[in-house]
């Protein structure tokens, strides 16, 4: 990167920053951390534990965009500094240490930008996923554990906190269904841009006469919901049934039929939870889960009759795929929405998803 370049991409950052900032009210922000962190310090603080937890998940959410910004702000000055040292005496060192220092806080201050565009009301919260392999029995079911890897590594890198509440694994390989919570901040208005089929082409490993293969799994996400949204649920409308967890087995596996499986007739949505050894905590977490589910069908619902005003046609059948990963007869991972691609196949399997939501998230809002 020559002089000059570097010098335009410094003063572009610069502008971005000052945009930000007076978008921001950091002064505010500042303030409101201040009067949250003293209800914080109250002894009666946890006595309501949920309220508590707002409590903290907004004082966190505020630091987090605050001190990100600082941060930036302050590799910013420091990268002009090493520009003007870089002017007076040429160092190669320095100049390899200040093109690299201005990629870094170029993505950073990408991957801000985008945090603070994520302003639907539920994007902040944490994220229900789930996926389903499609037609096609084992070949499906691996592409289904595949992407349970993928996302599992995604979450893990941005600091999220992965519990698998349901998993039903495959007949010879892969999984049936498998459902995880993503807690974070963010984890729903990032993953929403997963919702969608994705389909795989590749030389199948089950099959001896190495043709190739093309799967579908399907990958449904849903915010998980706040106590303050209501969702009533008539009791008459469900059916619960209880099962034995399912398990790697050895001393910790579970022997009483503590699993739940919850059936709202009226839609016939089913949900399943067996990640507590309790039935009554499987049942509150499967309760959670069936409330987000009929929260996003009726947000699904809505969207369809509005796209149907606009004249929009809406095909969420298994040709419609949102991403196409190809592995033969060349490597290549397109994203149909906004034809993002990439021949890095490996690092989007290990959980480098980054292009791909970016884009899309952006395009819902340009």
């Amino acid at each position: 990167m020559e002089m000059s370049e570097i010098t335009q991409e410094l003063s572009m950052m610069a502008k971005r920053l000052a945009d930000f900032r007076g978008s921001l009210d950091l002064e505010e922000k500042e303030t409101r951390i201040a009067e949250l962190e003293e209800k914080m310090s109250d002894p009666m603080f946890w006595e309501d534990q949920n309220a508590a937890q707002k409590v903290i998940n907004e004082n966190n959410a505020l630091k987090n965009i605050v001190n990100t910004y600082r941060k930036l702000e302050s590799d910013h000055e420091e990268l002009d500094v090493s520009l003007e040292l870089l002017k007076e005496e040429n160092d190669s060192d320095l100049a390899d240490d200040l093109e690299q220092g201005v990629k870094d806080i170029g993505k950073r201050l990408n991957e801000f930008e985008l945090e603070l565009l994520l302003s639907e009301p539920h994007d902040k919260n944490n994220a229900i996923l789930e996926l389903h392999p499609g037609a096609g029995g084992t070949e499906s079911q691996d592409w289904a554990s595949m992407l349970l890897r993928m996302y599992t590594r995604w979450a893990e890198a941005k600091g999220f906190k992965v519990e698998t509440t349901d998993y039903l694994p495959g007949d010879e390989a892969g999984v049936k269904s498998v459902t995880l919570l993503i807690q974070g901040h963010n984890a729903y208005g990032y993953l929403k841009a997963e919702k969608g089929v994705h389909r795989l082409v590749r030389i199948s490993p089950f099959d001896s006469s190495g043709r190739r293969h093309t799967s579908f799994a399907s990958c449904d996400v849903m915010p998980e919901l706040d106590d303050n949204v209501e969702i009533t649920v008539s009791p008459d409308d469900l059916r619960i049934d209880t099962f034995r967890s399912s398990g790697a087995g050895g001393q910790h596996v579970n022997t009483t039929d503590s699993a739940v499986r919850m059936t709202h007739l009226p839609t016939n949505t089913v949900v399943s939870c067996q990640s507590e050894r309790s039935q009554i905590k499987n049942r509150e977490k499967a309760m959670k889960m069936l409330k987000a589910k009929l929260f996003q069908q009726e947000m699904d619902k809505q969207r369809k009759e509005a796209e149907e005003l606009r004249g929009e046609q809406s095909d969420i059948g298994w040709g419609s795929q949102i991403r196409s990963y190809v592995f033969h007869p060349y490597n290549m991972v397109k994203d149909h929405r906004t034809n993002v691609e990439t021949g890095n196949t490996q690092a989007v399997m290990d959980g480098e998803l980054a292009p791909f939501i970016d884009a899309y998230l952006r395009s819902q809002i340009d």
